[in-house]
């Protein structure tokens, strides 16, 4: 089961005690579906569970009976579920107890079915419920909605700009004919999740947010140690290269008294820190000193090594 499967059956078990919330989660379910004119009432889930909560519900609310009818689909396999009302005064019923009447050629939503903030929970979690889906955590931090129509995406995208005090910032985009509202991110998407009522995804999300920001900090850190192990080789490689110059050449006895310990025991100790060669040395030098002292070294035979 998906991520957004997931997420839709522990939504389906969310109590509605209120009659107006339930009222209202039934709206959602239906009014994004396609179909909501006196032609037709209908929508398609993959979710069982979404079409069992959709046929209680207006059987509920309106006292219409829903025919849900499965499917499976030759793509993928997966079992599609047709939940539509039938019968056209069943239909105009239904039409009727949420405001709406027969024809509308702009659907909008009719926010007179949303008496109070629990009653616009619920339905942008019967919309949800619909024509949602959510990427799983390991793969990104998206929710959307895929509306039929414009105006209706729009008011869905108000509505979320205003929900629960969320402070989310929906976008629009038009998909292959469906318009996308959407939320990105993982804090915002893990908000919402958690104001419509699907707590235990919103945690999901968040511990897996969590442990990936952990695995980049350790990725970001290795990188930087490896860097600096890299940066740390290169220079010991240049210090025994100009050791050896210098060897081969004018003699360690050319170098300056206070250079000559330390080249000696560079040479002898090439995996020693700059650290630990300053603990070496008979006299105790810094970390700073030492790179000080080895970087005239360096000096030294590229002016005096051909010499």
């Amino acid at each position: 089961m998906s991520f957004s499967s997931e997420t839709k059956a522990e939504l389906c078990r969310v109590e509605t005690e209120r009659s107006c919330c339930q009222r209202a989660e039934c709206y959602g379910l239906f009014l994004f579906g396609g179909g909501f004119s006196a032609a037709d009432v209908s929508f398609l889930t993959e979710s069982a569970p979404v079409a069992r909560r959709a046929a209680q519900e207006a059987a509920v609310v309106a006292g219409v009976f829903v025919e849900t009818v499965s499917a499976i689909v030759r793509r993928g396999g997966k079992t599609t579920f047709s939940v539509s009302i039938r019968g056209e005064n069943q239909r105009l019923h239904f039409l009727h107890c949420f405001a709406h009447h027969s024809q509308e050629w702009n659907l909008r939503i009719h926010e007179e079915n949303l008496q109070t903030e629990c009653c616009v929970q619920a339905f942008l979690r019967g919309a949800f419920l619909c024509c949602g889906t959510v990427t799983a955590p390991e793969k990104g931090y998206d929710l959307e909605f895929s509306v039929p129509y414009m105006k209706l995406a729009g008011d869905l995208s108000a509505l979320l700009s205003r929900a629960g005090g969320l402070g989310l910032q929906p976008g629009m985009v038009n998909r292959k004919g469906r318009f996308i509202v959407y939320v990105k991110g993982g804090e915002s998407v893990a908000d919402l999740l958690t104001y419509l009522g699907a707590k235990n995804a919103s945690m999901e999300l968040m511990q897996a947010k969590m442990l990936k920001e952990m695995r980049n900090n350790l990725n970001r850190r290795n990188n930087f140690e490896t860097a600096n192990i890299d940066k740390t080789a290169s220079a010991a490689a240049r210090q025994l290269l100009a050791i050896e110059r210098i060897m081969g050449t004018v003699g360690l006895d050319a170098l300056p008294e206070e250079l000559r310990e330390i080249a000696a025991l560079r040479w002898e100790n090439p995996e020693l820190s700059l650290r630990e060669l300053g603990e070496h040395l008979s006299q105790p030098l810094s970390r700073s000193g030492v790179n000080h002292r080895l970087r005239r070294i360096v000096e030294f035979a590229e002016h005096n090594g051909d010499s």
